[in-house]
């Protein structure tokens, strides 16, 4: 299929065969196992993916991308088209069938979802921050990535890339870097260096609520510069906290596993 890259959506398809290899032999799909993909643009990775497992779930907001692929279904390939964006997919649709297996057995199964993607570079970490409440429901994620946001992604306390971001996802998911993706690996080539990370999820803290974790921590960076007296220390003297919790740090020297805590204390 000849398709012109769209500008709008973001679109930059990776072209070198060795590093597509590494990836789909990296994420190692098994028959059985449920993969959707994000935004697949040409098939770059669907198709080594696709021949790993069998069969696959992709997320495309291209109407002539989208079409292409319903046509690779109605040729024989395995493939579950949603045309939509991918900000607007709720992915709980696996739900009832995890929901009917456990009332059949009652053993709750694995998460059913393994998700993968070259996520369109301006709406990347929308696209991380609209998966997180559904990752009870997901096992791993494999997503291409600006190295930047992947740097901030796995940056560690006290270092100028520790940020929201961190905290966020490193609280739900064990990530790494495993892959450096050059412009020249695309077309047509971002004008930035990319990444692969590999997410996988962790259980989620017993007596926690994840959206009084987000606010806390979206106040403690919402002057990073500034120790955290001046922001967060306000926000939980309105909440009446009298526990033990460090406000002489800025944000940034905070570990992920003491706003974790700090979140499971105000939850209660």
């Amino acid at each position: 299929m000849k398709h012109i890259p769209r500008k709008r959506f973001g679109q930059h398809f990776l072209v070198d065969q060795g590093l597509i290899e590494q990836i789909a032999s990296t994420i190692s799909p098994q028959p059985g196992e449920h993969l959707i993909e994000i935004g697949p643009g040409l098939g770059a990775l669907t198709l080594p993916l696709l021949a790993r497992c069998g069969a696959i779930t992709v997320i495309e907001l291209d109407r002539d991308l989208a079409a292409y692929w319903r046509s690779r279904t109605s040729a024989g390939a395995a493939v579950q088209v949603i045309e939509s964006d991918v900000l607007k997919v709720d992915f709980s649709f696996t739900q009832p069938a995890l929901n009917a297996i456990k009332k059949e057995t009652g053993i709750s199964p694995a998460p059913a979802l393994r998700i993968v993607g070259n996520l369109p570079y301006n709406i990347s970490t929308p696209i991380l921050f609209h998966l997180l409440p559904f990752a009870h429901l997901i096992q791993d994620q494999h997503f291409m990535l600006q190295k930047e946001v992947v740097d901030r992604m796995v940056a560690q306390p006290s270092t100028s890339d520790y940020g929201r971001l961190s905290v966020m996802l490193q609280w739900r998911y064990a990530m790494d870097s495993f892959l450096h993706v050059p412009p020249e690996a695309f077309d047509p080539p971002p004008r930035v260096q990319s990444a692969v990370v590999r997410m996988i999820v962790r259980n989620q803290p017993a007596a926690l609520n994840p959206q009084l974790l987000e606010e806390l921590v979206q106040v403690a960076f919402s002057q990073r510069r500034k120790l955290l007296r001046h922001t967060l220390g306000k926000w939980l003297d309105a909440r009446g906290f009298s526990g033990q919790f460090d406000i002489q740090r800025r944000a940034e020297e905070v570990p992920v596993s003491e706003y974790v805590t700090l979140a499971q204390l105000l939850s209660e």
